[in-house]
């Protein structure tokens, strides 16, 4: 077995993984790999929390702000990007701490992507001009119909992720449910994972919190510069997708803002509900110690 480690540091958005990753970085002497989907984007630097400037000073970071809105960045590009610099890095260290809020991201690190079928363009357009025609709802439905299984497990909110899984199940003629977790791929690490939790309550604080923060140091004019943006999947995200209506005229500035910290609320749930399924994560307050976490890890 591998001596090289790589600690997956996890938790709902607002827990604090910042932070501990940081400290544990320290401790451990080595550096950071960033899994979150939307901190690799330079143009989105408030309403995504990234690590400050200064935090980036204290540990050496990687896949933060590396990448444009306007690039095409899949997680498929992600895990060879992050799995060559993995490697790279154990060249020096033998642990790396990983931190993220976004479990596909994580998984495809940890262990692999699962292996689909490619997707024909004539079937690619139908499902899209589907969705254009009929709309959100419409979409849901045809997913339940197609794989009730995985219909329980999805973003039902999240479009793209609908389109693809419904793109697999008529191209393939099986269930999207049926390829995930068929084929995993060797790594020359061992991954352990370290969940970060709050209570509900005190979580939902902290969210609305650094909602409130974020349009204090100027969220509005970020995203008001990014609106001729706004149809770019990078910008289909929590804290931007809310306020382009505001730009628009459709509604009022404190009601986007309301409508971002509900959003941000059920997008922890998510990863909460996600997180559960690992059987072998250790699991710390936020207030632990990071002398505890460190010396449970570093066993």
């Amino acid at each position: 077995m591998s001596n090289k480690s790589l600690i997956y540091i996890a938790g709902p958005t607002a827990v604090g993984k910042t932070k501990i990753s940081i400290e544990l970085a320290k401790k451990f002497n080595t550096e950071i790999i960033s899994c979150d989907s939307r901190q690799f984007y330079k143009e989105l630097k408030i309403g995504t929390a990234p690590p400050t400037q200064e935090e980036l000073r204290e540990v050496k970071h990687h896949f933060i702000q590396n990448k444009s809105i306007k690039e095409i960045y899949t997680v498929g590009d992600f895990e060879k990007e992050a799995i060559n610099k993995i490697n790279a890095l154990f060249n020096n260290y033998e642990t790396l701490i990983m931190v993220g809020g976004s479990g596909l991201y994580a998984d495809a690190i940890m262990f692999g992507l699962d292996k689909f079928p490619k997707i024909p363009k004539e079937i690619r357009n139908q499902v899209n001009l589907f969705y254009k025609t009929h709309g959100l709802k419409a979409l849901q439905e045809l997913l339940l119909e197609k794989d009730p299984k995985y219909y329980t497990r999805i973003d039902k909110n999240n479009h793209v992720r609908l389109i693809r899984a419904i793109e697999v199940c008529i191209s393939s003629g099986k269930p999207y449910s049926s390829f995930i977790g068929k084929i995993k791929s060797n790594r020359k690490f061992i991954s352990k994972m370290a969940i970060i939790e709050l209570p509900r309550e005190k979580l939902y604080e902290q969210i609305n919190k650094r909602v409130d923060l974020m349009v204090n140091v100027g969220l509005e004019k970020e995203v008001k510069n990014l609106f001729n943006y706004r149809n770019y999947p990078a910008l289909n995200t929590v804290g931007y997708k809310e306020l382009f209506p505001f730009f628009e005229g459709k509604t009022k500035f404190e009601d986007a803002i309301s409508e971002i910290k509900k959003n941000t609320r059920r997008y922890a749930k998510r990863q909460i509900t996600w997180l559960k399924k690992y059987e072998n994560a250790l699991y710390f307050k936020n207030s632990t110690p990071i002398t505890e976490i460190y010396n449970l890890l570093v066993k």
